[in-house]
């Protein structure tokens, strides 16, 4: 759930991940609450705009954010009254005296009565200390078996008055081997503005993006313009791009036998969540947020 902005215009922004909100007929009256708050507070919209290629079935209704998708995260953020550090890279977690001992790349190292990992199954297996210990073999072996898919996205950003002059807002491509998805994000948002410039998103394919996830950004970046001229030809010069690679895209295979999460440590308390242990998208991370929850009442 990613919104990049314009270096330029930081009112000029384009979604890198996720492209809009599918909720399905069992998740819209099991998270209706949920979508109810999210819908009244303007975080999301119905998606009117036309997607071609998109798969719609029967009772999916189908939602966008106006401000970005990371409007989502930082409405959550808000409203948690929570203070919140970014970019704080952590390295290892070790047990002391009753506590959590958090060490960053950089920084001193910090101390918690609890902690909820949601990164990525393997980035929790990269982490150092006595969690490494704290891990059972059967769990070990359950966070092993966790999958992604890879890609990139690229986001372009235009200068006000550009026109890219397509019927649609957003596009699936099946016949190139290196573009999937192609939106048009203030015309996905339904957002039309004289001083903000449109802004383009290209997702790769999976295939594309396992090929080249070790190969420079700026390299990728190249091949996916060349191949985004062969699509839509003739675009104008972008005044800002935004090149994103998403090593661990969407979850291909969650956990096994550890629905929603899986608890660590009891005391202190250490759980891992995320969509690793359920699905990738947003009612699976509702629903890891909700079963994370619900063990941290069992032991607080």
């Amino acid at each position: 759930m990613t919104t990049a902005s314009s270096p330029h215009n930081l009112q000029s922004t384009v979604d890198l991940g996720a492209q809009y909100i599918t909720c399905t007929p069992h998740y819209a009256k099991k998270h209706q609450s949920f979508y109810d708050e999210l819908l009244a507070r303007g975080v999301l919209k119905p998606l009117t705009s036309p997607i071609e290629g998109m798969v719609i079935k029967e009772g999916d209704c189908n939602f966008v954010t106006p401000h970005g998708v990371s409007s989502i995260i930082n409405h959550y953020l808000k409203e948690s009254g929570a203070d919140i550090y970014f970019r704080q890279c952590v390295i290892q977690i070790n047990l002391r005296n009753d506590k959590w001992e958090v060490l960053r790349e950089t920084g001193s190292p910090e101390q918690f009565d609890i902690v909820v990992l949601t990164m990525p199954a393997p980035q929790i297996l990269q982490l150092q200390g006595d969690i490494v210990n704290l891990i059972s073999e059967c769990q070990r072996q359950q966070l092993e078996s966790v999958s992604y898919s890879s890609r990139y996205a690229l986001g372009l950003f235009y200068e006000a008055g550009t026109k890219i002059d397509v019927p649609w807002a957003g596009q699936y491509i099946t016949s190139n081997p290196c573009i999937r998805f192609i939106s048009i994000d203030n015309k996905k948002r339904n957002i039309e503005s004289s001083e903000i410039g449109p802004s383009l998103v290209i997702h790769t394919t999976v295939p594309f993006g396992v090929t080249y996830l070790e190969h420079s950004t700026e390299d990728v970046q190249e091949l996916i313009f060349q191949q985004l001229e062969n699509i839509l030809p003739g675009l104008p010069q972008p005044v800002a791009t935004k090149c994103q690679k998403w090593r661990h895209s969407q979850v291909t295979n969650a956990a096994a036998n550890s629905p929603g999460q899986m608890t660590l440590h009891l005391k202190p308390f250490l759980v891992c969540g995320g969509d690793g242990f359920t699905q990738s998208n947003f009612d699976g991370c509702v629903a890891s947020a909700l079963c994370v929850l619900e063990a941290l009442k069992n032991y607080i």
